[in-house]
């Protein structure tokens, strides 16, 4: 927080104001001065702004029971839904394959619980190598072109996923074991819980479905981040906005310069890791990793903690990497998905909820680390 420790005065005198005067003053834009990371910018302005309202919510709760919780607590839980809530996957992926080929006609393929996960893990979780693989197996249909098997099976992987969305929405998927103790624990220590939707939109409506089942009163004490609240967040604005309004004044804006000034040095130091970050996302998707790593901070954003007080727990490849990309502790659940695939980045890997495997309170000593 080397940063931050030449303005604490300043810091003190603006969080003073309430949040009255505060919500009541002119907005004015605010311009990242030139040469300076989003992130330090990000930095100075959560010491600035108010805290996030989410734990004074939590502990009004009635799971909060009776003892009295500390405000602010230095640690958030950030949830991913798939692999993490439910493993969807296992419970109701390889039946909404069988009702794609039947609605298509295909009655020769039937896949039993050994031949999909005999695919699942020749194909890496990759759907379309999985259709590959067991059609180049089995044989394509007779009266499929070859230069229209990719038409096929894109056909086939949106019947399967309009099969998936309904097994969903009907609730009748259970959660994973655990998962609603986890969350309670979490809350009863006023801790705040964040569930990231998704980081793609077409799994955005089966996501909220999910948490849905985690019940009213759960649901009514944690926060959900999806594409809307990516958006409204400050990083969303920065990153995907054409212009940034913030509640701070001009007076931020000089601090910002200042901070800019003494920072010169560890930017420049920086510019070598910053580049070969800009290598690696260009060999993999720009926008997707864009994406995981602006729904993880404002998942912080909304937790009212840095991404370094906030823990991800992940059940894909692509939240881990995006976690890494921005400093955040990560730790991975398994899932049917992810059952035999490495994660060299994560800072533990655990097999589910409670007792031995993961709980607040391993969280909490950091004894996952």
């Amino acid at each position: 927080m080397g940063v931050m420790s030449s303005y604490l005065s300043f810091s003190d005198g603006m969080k003073s104001r309430n949040r009255k005067d505060w919500s009541e003053k002119q907005r004015q834009p605010v311009v990242i001065p030139d040469g300076m990371k989003i992130e330090i910018y990000l930095e100075i302005y959560h010491q600035l702004e108010p805290r996030s309202k989410f734990n004074r919510v939590v502990a009004s709760s009635s799971l909060s029971g009776p003892r009295d919780v500390e405000p602010f607590q230095q640690l958030a839980v950030i949830l991913e839904v798939e692999g993490v809530l439910m493993d969807v996957y296992r419970l109701g992926n390889r039946q909404a394959f069988n009702v794609a080929f039947q609605k298509l006609g295909l009655d020769c393929a039937n896949w039993t619980e050994p031949i999909y996960l005999d695919l699942l893990r020749k194909a890496g979780g990759d759907e379309e190598k999985m259709l590959v693989l067991f059609f180049n197996r089995i044989g394509w249909p007779t009266s499929l072109p070859t230069n229209e098997k990719e038409t096929f099976m894109k056909s086939v992987l949106r019947e399967k996923r309009n099969a998936l969305e309904e097994f969903v929405m009907a609730k009748s998927l259970p959660l994973r074991p655990g998962i609603e103790d986890f969350i309670d624990d979490a809350l009863r220590e006023g801790i705040p819980v964040v569930i990231v939707t998704s980081y793609n939109q077409s799994f955005d409506k089966m996501a909220r479905s999910i948490i849905e089942i985690l019940g009213h009163e759960r649901v009514s004490k944690i926060r959900t981040v999806g594409k809307e609240e990516v958006e409204q967040s400050l990083y969303g604005q920065l990153v995907f906005g054409e212009g940034v309004t913030s509640g701070l004044d001009e007076q931020l804006a000089k601090e910002v310069r200042k901070a800019a000034s003494a920072e010169k040095q560890r930017i420049a130091e920086e510019v070598a890791s910053m580049l070969k970050l800009k290598v690696d996302i260009d060999t993999s998707s720009t926008e997707s990793i864009q994406n995981i790593v602006a729904t993880l901070r404002a998942a912080a954003e909304i937790a009212g903690l840095p991404v370094q007080n906030c823990v991800l727990i992940a059940g894909s490849q692509s939240g881990v990497m995006g976690a890494e990309r921005i400093g955040m502790p990560c730790v991975v659940l398994r899932s049917s998905l992810t059952s035999r695939a490495e994660f060299p980045s994560a800072n533990a890997i655990m097999d589910g909820f409670g007792g031995a495997d993961l709980t607040i309170s391993k969280l909490r000593n950091k004894r996952w680390l």
